[in-house]
């Protein structure tokens, strides 16, 4: 089965990739690694440090080799590919430290590796849309930086909108119509997409009614998380459970 280990930071809507991987027949282990959930520069760069991820990465790979002791194909405890699923805490370091990053967590993971960022711009291109709309949770002074990271991977943004939200745990407590309302008050008719980018909100359930909605794709953190490891497993998995960004091979 194949296996997409996910680094996550602190708590907040982590519950969304078992429901995943039980919809789309994968594994999606998660460790955590924690610091401030603060959307703050100074905190999230500390989040997504070297340091952090690697200890996460090795905390991974041992809990699944561990998981698999006992009656069952030694392949099984084999990692396919690492994600570290945190969109602030890798585009905070800019489009080349977001590469750089991914590179630093693929030599200690040994097994592919990328972010929610890098994962948010292969999803745009797999859609072939140029021009998106960003409904983020953050704090302005941190979505503009998301914002730069994608104008920087080629993708326009027309329009964003921020909740102002200052902790990821108040993120991961916003219930479905509040999300649903981010969404639609965001949109942007120009925008052949539109994206929201934290992984500490809970979307997987409302996005197929907010793509209903809108009319058009829907990208959020965990669902792109999610599509990109497979992709760098080599293991895609289509599903009309998970948005039309799943529909696409």
């Amino acid at each position: 089965m194949t296996t997409i280990g996910i680094i996550y930071p602190d708590h907040a809507a982590e519950d969304e990739y078992p429901t995943a991987a039980s919809l789309l027949g994968v594994r999606l282990p998660v460790v955590h690694i924690y610091g401030s959930d603060l959307h703050a520069v100074p905190e999230l760069l500390d989040l997504g440090s070297p340091e952090k991820l690697a200890e996460g990465a090795s905390r991974l790979i041992a809990a699944v080799a561990a998981d698999a002791v006992g009656p069952v194909d030694a392949s099984a405890g084999a990692v396919d590919a690492v994600m570290w699923a945190c969109t602030s805490g890798s585009f905070v370091y800019g489009h080349a430290g977001v590469r750089q990053q991914a590179d630093q967590l693929a030599t200690v993971a040994g097994v592919p590796a990328a972010s929610t960022s890098q994962s948010f711009v292969a999803a745009v291109a797999a859609l072939g849309v140029g021009r998106v709309a960003v409904a983020a949770s953050y704090p302005e002074e941190v979505a503009v930086l998301f914002t730069d990271f994608l104008a920087a991977s080629g993708i326009e943004v027309v329009a964003r909108g921020s909740a102002g939200i200052d902790t990821a745990a108040e993120v991961g407590s916003l219930e479905g119509a509040r999300v649903m309302d981010l969404a639609l008050q965001n949109d942007h008719p120009a925008a052949e997409a539109l994206l929201i980018p934290d992984t500490a909100m809970h979307t997987l359930d409302v996005l197929p009614a907010i793509e209903d909605q809108l009319g058009k794709p829907v990208l959020t953190a965990n669902q792109v998380t999610i599509w990109h490891g497979l992709r760098l497993a080599g293991s895609p998995v289509v599903s009309d459970r998970l948005g039309a960004l799943f529909t696409r091979v």
